[in-house]
């Protein structure tokens, strides 16, 4: 391994630490219960389906009562953690550019009446496959991209953003 590797490996692991702490100082009132709540939530492999999937994850050490007491009393400084987020750096090309995937989901509540901010959502193949707009939240994911292959990893960027057939507006 060249030492140019290990300074890399080196800055990324200060970066994550960096992150780690404050995020910890975001979480004010049961900080313990909800720090290891999200390390739970981010180790667990594949859909997290349930709460009681996350207490039982090995990352979360504390008893199922803590983790809804951390949900139910925890608190969160929102306004740091919006500043910890934007200060995350982000993975660059060679070159030096963003590469960023962009992903608009619905979250359809036709039948929601009573529901504010609610808005009408795109969807096709529902109902024949016609487009239709239905009310619910748009809501948004944008991942920046790193460039190249993690050994022994398939790249699923390749899969999941290949480019779509565009349609006329």
């Amino acid at each position: 391994m060249s030492l140019v590797h290990q300074g890399v490996l080196r800055d990324a692991f200060a970066d994550v630490s960096h992150f780690r702490s404050e995020l910890y100082a975001c979480l004010t009132v049961r900080g313990d219960a909800l720090f290891e709540l999200c390390d739970a939530l981010l180790c667990t492999d594949g859909p997290v389906r349930t709460l009681v999937d996350l207490a039982l994850a090995p990352e979360h050490r504390r008893g199922h009562g803590a983790l809804y007491g951390g949900l139910k009393q925890g608190r969160i400084v929102v306004a740091r953690l919006r500043r910890t987020l934007v200060g995350v750096p982000l993975p660059r090309a060679a070159d030096g550019r963003l590469v960023m995937a962009v992903d608009v989901s619905p979250w359809l509540r036709p039948d929601a009446n009573a529901c504010a901010d609610r808005s009408f959502c795109h969807t096709f193949g529902q109902g024949g496959g016609k487009h239709q707009m239905v009310p619910g939240w748009p809501y948004s994911v944008v991942a920046a991209l790193e460039t190249g292959r993690i050994p022994g990893r398939r790249c699923w960027t390749r899969s999941a953003f290949s480019p779509a057939p565009t349609s006329p507006r």
